[in-house]
């Protein structure tokens, strides 16, 4: 029994000092990284102009009136441009935010409805679509701003009511940060 005690004792301080050898061989290595953030200003869009069609006459044909972010009218089918033509202007926006960060631009990809309160007869609502900015879908701030326009299609039913037509909701223009 002496032998086996004796026996088991060494097993065991053997692998006690294996364990011990094994362990301080391959030093352990220690770093650190220091972390950093930086908020910068959120970005923002102001509407500075508002998108309008201006004045025009109608046929019984209907046919579309396109305003290019240009400011530049024309039309299609049975619109016809009058001389008194109101104050079309394509939408403008202000852009502001960080330095020169990029960002996109998202125009609304549905048709968006203006109606009128006249009280003749014929149909009474308008669409607008085809919604396209003048500097794409994206940009970049200089020194922290920047402006763009955008244009759209406006299509004019058979038989469209006279009057003044609007949605009072306007339509949403999106930036983002890139």
């Amino acid at each position: 029994m002496k032998k086996i005690t004796s026996l088991l004792s060494i097993m065991a301080l053997t692998a006690v000092f294996s364990t011990s050898a094994l362990a301080q061989s391959a030093p352990a290595t220690v770093n650190s990284a220091n972390t950093t953030t930086t908020i910068v200003a959120p970005i923002g869009i102001t509407t500075t102009t508002a998108l309008n069609f201006g004045s025009f006459a109608t046929l019984s044909t209907g046919g579309t009136l396109v305003m290019t972010p240009a400011a530049v009218r024309s039309s299609t089918g049975g619109v016809k441009l009058t001389s008194a033509t109101g104050s079309p202007a394509a939408a403008a926006f202000a852009v502001s935010g960080e330095g020169a960060y990029a960002y996109t631009i998202t125009l609304p990809t549905s048709a968006l409805e203006l109606t009128t309160v006249a009280t003749g007869t014929g149909l009474k609502t308008m669409s607008v679509a085809s919604f396209v900015s003048s500097i794409g879908t994206s940009g970049t701030l200089v020194s922290g701003s920047q402006a763009f326009t955008v244009g759209a299609t406006l299509t004019v039913g058979l038989a469209q009511a006279v009057g003044t037509y609007v949605n009072s909701g306007g339509f949403a223009v999106t930036v983002n940060y890139n």
